[in-house]
């Protein structure tokens, strides 16, 4: 009994044992099956970082044809999911679907390098591609065929170089598909055969045939040889000799698009009316708009020497790109005032970053002094390469102003230049609602400015457009001085620029509660409302504010600059206040976020370096700029900048306009936007900072003071701060300044004992 109770003891063990382990191994063949179907449904969206990191994983393998690879791997792992075993296949689908992926990997390979023009240390090569790949974690590099068909290609390059390896790659891809179809080679070499014997009898029939009408061909030319003097005695007539023949040594090809020029405008200008009166929504009869006879003339550019130059780039340009394995074809040449675009289109599998990166090589080539790749072009299937002319043509403002005059334009429309295409461009200030304008010193920010003031003060009377105008540097804005259109004088000075705009924010608080009391929206919906009734109600005029110099304000007042500069960003549109800020110096402490999140419409005029191409427009670009007006201008609601030549104006031109306003009406300022000195100065007329007594408790409390000290602490601009310090040292609570040593502070904080 004991042994027959052992016996089953050792019987049932094991199945028991066999029943547990059952489970787990079905288990483990669906968590396999669901695995490889995450893993490879990643890769093939690429489906963030794990998805870019299972493609390269892939891609490390099998290379370029990794979607491929995914889809294999989301097969298997489907079928392993669903029916719980590895999948059965015959050996010759085994066997074939290797051989089939071999020769495409291999064709892969083939191909790939033979672009990229790297006849040699290929595995180097792609292990380089691989690792950038990797670390970076992208999907940019060309991988060919994957380590497998390098190490495939490096063999096959080597025994019969590239064209035996595209041979190679086609006599796998055709085994692999015999093997799958099961079809033996006995049979396919014996249909070769016979297509080969076909071939050589229909040649021979071929040959046959012609020598047959050779002969024909010879009795005809024997058969005319004997009327030969019968065509001799017939009158002749006269020959031209071939050597009379001028040919054109150089032909214009086919293919060679033709270069894009301004059309010619009409000598005879368009009849205008002698005095171009104000709209009927002011009452302003008396009132006569400038004349386009106040500006100069600007002479007519010579471009002989640019179609020259454009006849050698188009082949210098397509044979550089072609030597470096980018294939394009030169679609079209456009010759505009500062820069000559040309536009290519990329052959199939030409990756638009190969422009981008062959940047240098091309303006090496060119022999430009730098060039402007826009890749691609929007609304085209193009790329765009900018090349800079060597002279630079001259945008006259009195040929746009004509131009833009003849066209229906808005109240704050003003015209800003010309495009690559010669096309007119033109900026609303009412939709911008503001506009930053930033470049170097000499890039042609404050030529922009007086064409925009210029076109205003030419198409605008005084009731309909109201300027504040804010300069700093007390030399670029000076000659608006005593303007009809200014609420008030030329603001020069920093703190007097920080006052004015805070009153400027408060006549914008004051228009809104017009705008609730008579239930409008907006200043246009009350101007309307308020022309029904002009007995009881005034039209509100638009206000320009123009900040000449921002990095200054910034400096000084920047507590308060920034905080009245985002209230008007904010909310003035709808009130009809817009701003115009102006800056050599695009650094974050000048362009701050806020200021970049309101101010959306910008100018970007040449700068020093792409970050301050990305401080103004977010991207890279400026700092390939001309100078002298060339400018990259990115209105609200564009994704991509445009290129513009802006407009030049004299100053005399200004002049002229400013006197012929000057000679009509008198300057009316707003007395409520006027600073006066009382205003500049604390609220207890004594002459002492308002936050005097919170800076002695805090330099009391620490036992230290310096200017920036108290500049950071209480977010105001320097001087002020340097006042501060300057006044606490005159009343003797902190000591001198000695070099690099902290100044002593001699006011004592009380202890609290506890």
């Amino acid at each position: 009994m004991a042994q027959q109770k052992k016996t089953r003891k050792k019987k049932t063990s094991p199945q028991k044992r066999g029943k547990r382990s059952k489970p787990s191994f079905k288990m483990t063949w669906r968590l396999y099956g669901a695995g490889t179907i995450a893993s490879a449904g990643l890769a093939l969206f690429e489906l963030g970082f794990l998805g870019t990191l299972f493609s390269n994983m892939i891609r490390l393998v099998v290379g370029n044809t990794y979607q491929l690879g995914a889809i294999l791997l989301l097969i298997l792992g489907s079928y392993g999911l669903l029916f719980d075993k590895r999948p059965k296949l015959k050996a010759n689908y085994i066997l074939g679907g290797i051989l089939l992926y071999l020769g495409i990997v291999l064709f892969v390979s083939a191909y790939s390098f033979q672009e990229l023009a790297i006849h040699t240390d290929f595995l180097n090569a792609f292990l380089e591609r691989a690792g950038h790949d990797l670390v970076a974690g992208t999907l940019n590099e060309d991988l060919a065929g994957g380590i497998v068909g390098v190490l495939l290609y490096s063999l096959t390059y080597f025994l019969v170089g590239q064209l035996g390896s595209y041979l190679l790659a086609v006599l796998l891809l055709g085994a692999g598909v015999l093997f799958i179809c099961q079809i033996s080679f006995g049979t396919v070499l014996e249909n070769l055969g016979r297509a080969l014997k076909a071939l050589v009898i229909g040649s021979q029939n071929l040959i046959k045939q012609a020598h047959s009408e050779l002969g024909k061909l010879k009795e005809d030319a024997s058969k005319a040889l004997i009327n030969e003097d019968e065509i001799e005695s017939a009158p002749k007539e006269e020959k031209i000799s071939d050597e009379k023949v001028v040919y054109d040594q150089f032909e214009p090809a086919a293919s060679v698009p033709e270069i894009t020029m301004p059309a010619e405008k009409p000598k005879t200008k368009p009849e205008r009316p002698a005095k171009r009166k104000t709209r009927p929504a002011f009452n302003s009869e008396a009132y006569e708009l400038p004349q386009l006879d106040l500006l100069s003339e600007t002479p007519v550019p010579d471009r002989s020497v640019e179609k020259k130059k454009i006849k050698q780039n188009q082949a210098v340009l397509t044979e550089t790109l072609k030597s470096f394995g980018v294939e394009a074809e030169l679609k079209n040449i456009i010759l505009g005032p500062a820069v000559t675009k040309y536009e290519l289109h990329p052959a199939v599998g030409v990756k638009v970053s190969k422009f981008v990166s062959l940047a240098d090589d091309l303006a090496l080539a060119l022999a430009a002094k730098d060039i402007r790749i826009e890749a691609p072009i929007p609304g085209k299937a193009l790329v765009g390469i900018e090349v800079p002319n060597q002279n630079v043509a001259m945008v006259s403002f009195k040929e746009l102003m004509a131009e833009f005059q003849a066209t229906d334009f808005a109240p704050l429309e003003v015209p800003l230049g010309r495009d690559i295409s010669n096309g007119l461009i033109t900026a609303d200030l009412a939709k911008m609602p503001h506009l930053l304008i930033a470049g170097s010193t000499g890039s042609g920010k404050s030529v922009a400015i007086n064409v925009i003031l210029t076109s205003l003060l030419m198409n605008c009377p005084p009731e309909q457009v109201k300027l504040v105008l804010i300069d700093p540097k007390k030399v670029e804005l000076g000659m608006y001085h005593d303007l009809p259109h200014l609420l008030t004088p030329v603001v020069t000075e920093p703190r007097k620029a920080a006052v004015t705009l805070e009153k400027v924010v408060a006549k914008m608080q004051q228009r809104y509660e017009e705008f609730a009391r008579t239930g409008q929206r907006n200043l246009d919906g009350y101007n309307k409302f308020a022309a029904k009734d002009p007995a009881n109600y005034e039209q509100m005029p638009y206000i320009v504010v123009v900040v000449d110099e921002l990095a200054d304000l910034m400096m000084t007042t920047g507590n308060e600059v920034e905080a009245a500069i985002t209230r008007i960003a904010q909310m003035g549109r709808a009130a009809g206040i817009h701003l115009i800020l102006a800056t050599q110096r695009p650094s974050v402490d000048v362009i701050t976020g806020i200021i970049k999140a309101n101010v959306p419409s910008r100018m970007a005029f040449a700068v020093s370096s792409g970050t301050d191409s990305r401080t103004i427009i977010d991207q890279v670009g400026a700092e390939k700029l001309l100078g002298r007006g060339d400018m990259l201008y990115l209105p609200m609601g564009q994704n991509k900048p445009s290129r513009v030549q802006g407009a030049y104006i004299y100053d005399e031109d200004v002049q002229n306009v400013v006197d012929f306003i000057k000679a009509q009406a008198e300057v009316t300022y707003d007395q409520a936007l006027e600073v006066s000195e009382s205003e500049l100065k604390a609220p207890d007329g004594n002459g002492t900072d308002e936050l005097f007594d919170e800076v002695v408790a805090f330099i009391t409390q620490e036992q230290k003071c310096s200017t920036s000290l108290i500049q950071r602490h209480f977010r105001i601009g320097y001087n002020r701060a340097a006042n501060l310090v300057e006044e606490l040292e005159n009343r003797g609570m902190i000591g001198p300044q000695a070099g690099s040593k902290p100044r002593q502070v001699y006011l004592k904080s009380k202890k609290v004992d506890n």
